[in-house]
């Protein structure tokens, strides 16, 4: 016997059997019916990784490469909200921005209609036990159906905002912070019976700290008087020692609203731009002002139409205030100036309101000490909670009735580029409490007011603010 004879043949392994999951074949209907419920499982909530388990691994890697980025940038966009809110919300809040999301969800819709139809055809459902077979497909049916609907609902919502931002936030000047805040003026008003176009009610100035969000809000009464415009006003030729000094003025009351009745309808000539920069000749008159009189710049506008904020308000869901003052809905006053008839009240505490209960609290002439600067005051109160109250969850999904609504009840010239900033203050400003000074009795005169002093308080104010 030779050496070679002796010595024993190596064996060779039997090929390995390929997985279940991508070779089926032969398979019992049991483990068939498993397979299936785990392929639709893993693709509900892991796109991709049906196909990366038992179908095209490329299509599957694609899908979960896809699906891996999206989730990074939702937990990444979650973790910014809570730093840095502004950038963010910088991309639902501009025209570009929501094309691209309105462009990523319509392809994630067809990537979901592919993959769930090829999951479909991977989980062989003529092999699955005949009691499973209408569950497997039902379920892959609902996710096919909810998955791209709401791709397609979130594509829509993303157009309709485009459309109402486009329409609401027009403005093309685009200005700085200055000494770190934004100072936008908010006009509230009413074109009331016996006059002659919209008269501004309430005007005040929220200064917003462009990082911290902290606002700081500066209310002037209507009936101010000798107010000095700013350097470079087309007004300040007009009226050089302030507007209704010794009364002279272009209509029958020379006080601080009487600004934007007079500009708007006897000279709007005076700012040819107002149109192009997307607000109105007395609003613009209005600004350089309140420019002057309070001694700090004022970058942007809000007009709010009185008669028509209690829709937007109903769109944003109410408002809730807290009640200092009993006041009346209806009715009227006796001799005395004591409120009768009056059927319903607005009670003491905090209250959600909705647009009409807001309006009849902001606009309610009557009770006691219920004065003009009194309504004044909770006019600003009012917009003031507004602002706290909004946050992206509301205005997403209200878009559509908050854009109808804000387009009848407002005029703006702030930029969509200023939204995102502007937002993610607002967000930080909701666990703050707003600063509010009011330049009312006894603070300020208002038939002479001492400007030296008022600017004085507005600069502390500011500085104590940072």
């Amino acid at each position: 016997m030779t050496l070679s004879a002796a010595r024993p043949r190596a064996q060779v392994p039997p090929p390995a059997r390929a997985s279940v999951f991508r070779d089926p074949n032969g398979a019992d209907p049991a483990l068939m019916t498993r397979r299936a419920w785990w392929l639709v499982v893993l693709h509900v909530l892991v796109p991709g990784s049906a196909q990366a388990l038992a179908g095209n691994r490329r299509l599957g890697r694609f899908a979960l490469g896809v699906w891996l980025l999206g989730l990074i940038a939702v937990l990444l966009a979650a973790g910014l909200f809570f730093v840095l809110p502004q950038v963010p919300l910088s991309i639902p809040s501009n025209a570009v921005g929501l094309t691209v999301v309105q462009g990523v969800v319509l392809a994630w819709a067809v990537l979901w209609i592919v993959l769930t139809l090829n999951t479909l055809r991977l989980v062989r459902l003529p092999a699955v036990r005949p009691g499973s077979r209408i569950g497997v497909a039902a379920v892959l049916v609902v996710a096919l159906v909810v998955g791209t609907g709401g791709a397609v609902q979130a594509a829509v919502t993303a157009g309709q905002a485009r459309d109402a931002l486009g329409s609401l936030f027009s403005g093309t000047r685009v200005a700085l912070p200055a000494g770190g805040r934004y100072n936008i003026l908010l006009l509230g008003g009413d074109a009331g019976p016996g006059r002659s176009g919209l008269r501004p009610d309430s005007i005040s100035v929220v200064s917003v700290n462009a990082v911290t969000g902290h606002m700081v809000m500066f209310g002037l009464p209507r009936d101010l008087r000798n107010m000095p415009f700013a350097a470079g006003s087309p007004m300040l030729k007009a009226y050089p020692h302030g507007y209704g000094w010794h009364d002279t003025c272009n209509v029958d009351v020379c006080e601080l609203n009487s600004i934007y009745t007079e500009v708007q309808l006897k000279s709007p000539q005076l700012y040819p731009n107002a149109k192009a920069d997307h607000t109105l000749p007395g609003i613009e008159a209005t600004k350089e002002a309140v420019e002057g009189s309070l001694g700090i710049p004022i970058q942007y506008s809000v007009l709010v139409d009185m008669g028509a904020f209690g829709k937007l308000i109903d769109a944003m869901g109410g408002v809730t205030i807290d009640v200092k003052q009993r006041l009346p809905i209806g009715g009227g006053v006796d001799a005395n100036g004591n409120p009768t008839g009056v059927k319903v009240w607005i009670e003491k505490g905090v209250q959600h309101m909705n647009g009409n209960r807001a309006m009849w609290y902001a606009r309610s002439r009557h009770g006691i000490g219920n004065s003009d600067y009194a309504r004044m005051a909770r006019q600003r109160e009012l917009e003031t909670a507004m602002l706290h109250q909004m946050n992206p969850v509301t205005l997403l999904t209200r878009l559509e009735a908050i854009g109808k609504a804000g387009s009848a009840a407002v005029t703006t010239d702030i930029p969509q580029g200023l939204l995102g900033d502007l937002a993610g203050a607002a967000v930080k400003s909701r666990g703050q409490k707003t600063i509010t000074i009011e330049f009312v009795p006894p603070r300020v005169t208002p038939s002479s007011p001492d400007y030296a002093s008022i600017r004085k308080t507005v600069a502390t104010t500011l500085a104590k603010a940072g």
